[in-house]
């Protein structure tokens, strides 16, 4: 099984380099759901696969100056550490307990659940500071709000691979004075060096496939290095809704709740005729509402 890794990794490569949204919390869901993964080497090849897909914008934020290195510095120095329990943990699970498997795939059914709900959230939840332009230096409790939300969430991707573009991006969003385009370019950075961090613990346990992680890459780096050159002007409510939706949905996939196959099956379907149907209206909407080119008076 090869080609269907690569088709995979361009899927989600193509996805993040045209709208901008990140897709990686699919990758885990993707590998159990569809490919018969163990959960433990999901989350091993899904963080490891991350590590080296994210770094690439890492670096490409880094030189666009829309990284602010304190913070990204301070959410680590309490991710880093963290996502390296979560490896432990991860690790004695399967060491220690028989159906540790079945507990790693409730833990991860729940992370999904929580991040799609928290990628939602992202599209509602109003500004708790307002951005500013201006060089934001950071206080001693500003400082220990990032140590404090980069432990709490490192643990969850080291133990899950869930969470690492939803739950940080919310918080920045919540607290700090920065644009969205330093936000971004922060929670990639800081992404990217928290998923090495997790991802060579992962390795060094032995729960990541090189040769999917091999495959995934030769599809998800030329797709976002093509992708990212276009954009598509579908509604970011459809592209949050839709990315949202199927986290939520193979949470409970993974959570055995009652009929989880007609819930995965006929929740998709669902999913896709309600964004369809909103997507189509919004367009319309705004064609209608669009000016007139024919009757738009010329300018001297």
């Amino acid at each position: 099984m090869t080609w269907q890794f690569t088709l995979t990794g361009l899927g989600l490569g193509l996805i993040v380099g045209l709208t901008g949204v990140g897709g990686g919390s699919l990758m885990t869901p993707i590998l159990i759901i569809v490919f018969g993964f163990k959960p433990t080497y999901a989350v091993g090849t899904d963080i490891f696969h991350g590590a080296i897909f994210k770094s690439f914008g890492a670096i490409r934020h880094r030189r666009l100056s829309t990284v602010h290195g304190h913070l990204a510095f301070w959410l680590f120095l309490g991710s880093g550490p963290l996502a390296i329990a979560g490896v432990v943990v991860s690790y004695a699970l399967r060491n220690s307990i028989s159906n540790a498997q079945t507990i790693l795939g409730y833990a991860i059914g729940v992370a999904l659940i929580c991040g799609g709900a928290g990628f939602l959230a992202k599209s509602f939840v109003k500004r708790g500071v307002q951005p500013s332009e201006a060089p934001f230096i950071m206080s001693r409790r500003d400082k220990l709000i990032a140590v404090g939300t980069g432990a709490l969430f490192g643990f969850i991707v080291g133990l899950t691979s869930v969470g690492s573009g939803t739950y940080f991006g919310l918080m920045m969003v919540l607290v700090y004075p920065l644009t969205m385009p330093r936000i971004v370019g922060t929670d990639i950075f800081h992404a990217a060096a928290l998923l090495w961090v997790a991802g060579v613990g992962h390795l060094i346990i032995g729960d990541v496939d090189l040769h999917a992680t091999a495959w995934l890459l030769l599809g998800s780096v030329p797709g976002i290095l093509i992708s990212s050159r276009y954009t598509v002007k579908v509604p970011d409510m459809t592209i949050r809704g839709g990315l949202a939706g199927i986290l939520i949905i193979s949470g409970l996939k993974l959570l055995n709740v009652p009929e989880a196959n007609w819930i995965l099956g006929a929740g998709l379907v669902a999913l896709l005729v309600v964004l369809t149907i909103y997507t189509v209206n919004v367009m319309l909407s705004e064609r209608r509402t669009a000016p007139d080119p024919r009757t738009t008076p010329e300018r001297a």
